[in-house]
Formats: C-alpha cells, structure tokens, sequence
C-alpha cells in the first residue's frame, strides 16, 4: 500500500527504471552539445522612458535621470535657463536596456529587449524608450532601440482616504517587442573552418569518447578526436569543403548514448528530491525520529463586579497567563536496507523507513557521511 509520503516522494523523483537497469536513450548532439563559435551576444544600454503617468522617477533617487535628460535636450538643440530639478516632472524614468544578439543576425532585423528601472519609478505602464544605443562588451554599438514598453500588469489607484491602490505583475521592468534593430553585423566565416568542435553541455568523458565515435561511425575512423570529457573536434572531409553549413547539421542530427554520474540534488526548501539513474545505496541500517517541541500561550483576564452606585472605588482587571509546553517524539525503529542494484530498489529502499521528503534530506546526507549513498549529493 502506497502511503501519502510515498506519493510524495515519486513525484520528486526521475525514476529511470523499476525492474533491471535499461541501456540510457540516444539523444541528438544538437541537444547535448553547441558548436563552437556559434552563440548569443549580450548587448547593454542606458535608456530614458517617457510618457508615463506620473509614475517615473521621484525627486529624490533620480538626480542621474535629469543629468540624462539635460544631456539629451542639449544635443537636440534646447538650451534651458530654469532649475534642472523642474524637470523631473514624474513622466520619465532611467532604464538599463539589455538583450542579446544571436549567431549570424545581419542588420535590418529587429530584437525584443527588456527595460529595468534604475531609480525609484513606480511603474513603466505605457511608457514609451527612447532611441538608446546597445553595446558589446568591447563597447561597439551593435543595434538600437526604441519603442513603446509593455509590463504586461498595471498600476491603479483605488481611490478613497487611504489611498489604497492596486497592482499585478511588477511594474519596474518591462519588454519592448521587436524595439532593437540591428545596425552592425558580427562575421562569423564558418567557411574558412577546417574544423568543427563540439562543446559538451555537460562534461562527461563517456560521453565525449561516444560523441567521437557517433561522427567517426558515419564520416570514417579518424574523423573526430575528443580533445577532453567537454571538447570533441572533428576535421572537415574534402567533399564537405565549401558545405560546412550541411555538414554541421549532420553532425548535429546524430545519435549518442549520454553518460552521467550518480547524483541526487534537493531543494530543502520546497522539498523536493531527484535522484539520477545511477544512484545506488550500500547495505546500511537506518532509524529516524522526529523530536516535536510545542509551546501555547493562553491569556485569562478576570474581569471584577462594576462598583456601587455612588461608589469611588474600583478594582483594575486581572490579565493571568497559562503558559502549556508539549514534547512529542516520533517512535522510530532500526531498518537493515540491503545493496540496491536499481533506481527502482533504491525508491523502495527509501520508502521503508517512511519519513517525509523534507526528512528524506537529513537520511541522505547522513548517508552520504555513512559512505552508503554512492552518489554525489548536491543541495540547492
């Protein structure tokens, strides 16, 4: 019979199999591994946003936002002769404008970035950024944008004395779709590589000797060497010269047999455990308790009879605590857990003892100390 703790416990679980060990799945390269070379560039710029309905940057934490503003006004040609500080009339705020640009993009195509305020405004709703240059790393200006925000929520008041108000989403960032145009593209010339390299998501050197012999299987012995458990490099055949586009996708669409480690990772906060398909657990015994302390405060207040009529005196109210501590243990009791040779044993292993997944926490990492879990064990 299936208790509710072990309900609980196989919904946090990645049970792999219940009955003999089965050969792990192939999967494509394309998804365990990226091509060397080919990725995402992060792009960054200093925006301002305008037009908001006095919920942009206060007085008081928006000094830089009327630098910017009297910066911009001035390569436009306004001089102005009043206070800097009447500028800052709420409508506008200081934003960091941050997207990334993608292997191979040219210029004329448009990117979605996101807007985060800087300062203290209460909201981007219906706000719209300013032309706001984006940089590489290495400070070239690779695209621009510009365009009206969506925060996808808002921000309304809901009227009375108190000044109640009303808000759904967060209201500090938001996203301008199709706002960046690229203006610069990155070369990347994969046809002069004589070479492809694969870079393994997660290292392994199983893996990486399986990769090599998934490529050297369909383009000859030889064709691929791998460098460490992360890097495999495969030499272009001559007929590929020219094609490297082709044969990059058909390296990407081959089959490998992914290795891993034994692990098992949980999340003491939420409770959550999984266990790898490798994991196994030694001969061991196990006894776990629970030690409960409750304490309740109870307040009695004894109110005395009114006074008589005419009468002056009176008796204060009598305020007496009631202070009750309980201490409960869990019974427990010793379990011999025999070698596991399965993922599935290992469940039912663990199902025995009949604990909480928030206890099962506390089991495996003293298992882990007992040299019973073979297994790394990673908490988050």
């Amino acid at each position: 019979m299936i208790t509710s703790w072990a309900r609980s416990l196989m919904a946090g679980l990645f049970i792999g199999a219940v009955g003999l060990p089965l050969p792990a799945e192939a999967v494509r390269i394309k998804d365990i591994g990226a091509i060397e070379g080919v990725r995402e560039n992060q792009l960054i710029g200093y925006g301002l946003i305008v037009g908001l309905d006095r919920t942009g940057d206060q007085v008081i934490g928006g000094q830089f936002t009327i630098q910017a503003m009297m910066s911009m006004l001035n390569k436009m040609g306004i001089n102005l002769v009043i206070d800097p500080i009447q500028l800052l009339t709420k409508n506008i705020a200081s934003v960091m404008v941050t997207t990334k640009l993608p292997p191979f993009a040219k210029p004329g195509q448009t990117l979605d970035v996101v807007v985060s305020s800087m300062a203290n405004a209460k909201s981007l709703q219906g706000g719209t950024l300013l032309l706001t240059p984006l940089k590489a790393a290495n400070q070239q200006v690779f695209a621009v944008a510009q365009g009206p925000v969506s925060v996808g929520g808002f921000l309304g008041g809901v009227g009375g004395a108190g000044g109640a108000s009303v808000t759904k989403n967060h209201q500090a960032a938001g996203v301008v779709p199709g706002g960046a145009i690229i203006e610069k593209e990155l070369v990347v010339n994969i046809d002069a590589w004589e070479t492809v390299s694969v870079m393994l998501r997660q290292p392994d050197f199983t893996t990486a000797i399986r990769t090599a012999e998934a490529i050297d299987g369909v383009f000859g012995k030889g064709s691929a060497l791998p460098i460490n458990a992360g890097h495999v490099k495969a030499t272009i055949p001559t007929n590929f010269h020219g094609r490297v586009v082709e044969y990059i996708a058909s390296i990407e669409g081959l089959d490998v047999s992914v290795d891993m480690a034994a692990k098992v990772v949980v999340n003491e906060r939420t409770g959550t455990v999984v266990l790898g398909e490798h994991v196994r657990i030694s001969t061991c015994a196990i006894s776990h308790g629970n030690l409960t302390i409750s304490v309740k405060n109870t307040l009695s207040v004894s109110q005395p009879n009114a006074p008589l009529i005419g009468s002056a005196s009176s008796q204060p109210a009598t305020v007496t605590e009631d202070v009750q501590t309980e201490v409960k243990e869990q019974e427990s009791r010793l379990i011999v857990v025999d070698e596991t040779v399965t993922l599935g044993e290992v469940v039912r292993a663990l199902n025995a003892v009949g604990v909480t997944p928030r206890d099962l926490v506390s089991i495996l990492s003293a298992l882990r100390a007992a040299g019973a879990l073979q297994a790394n064990l990673e908490i988050i």
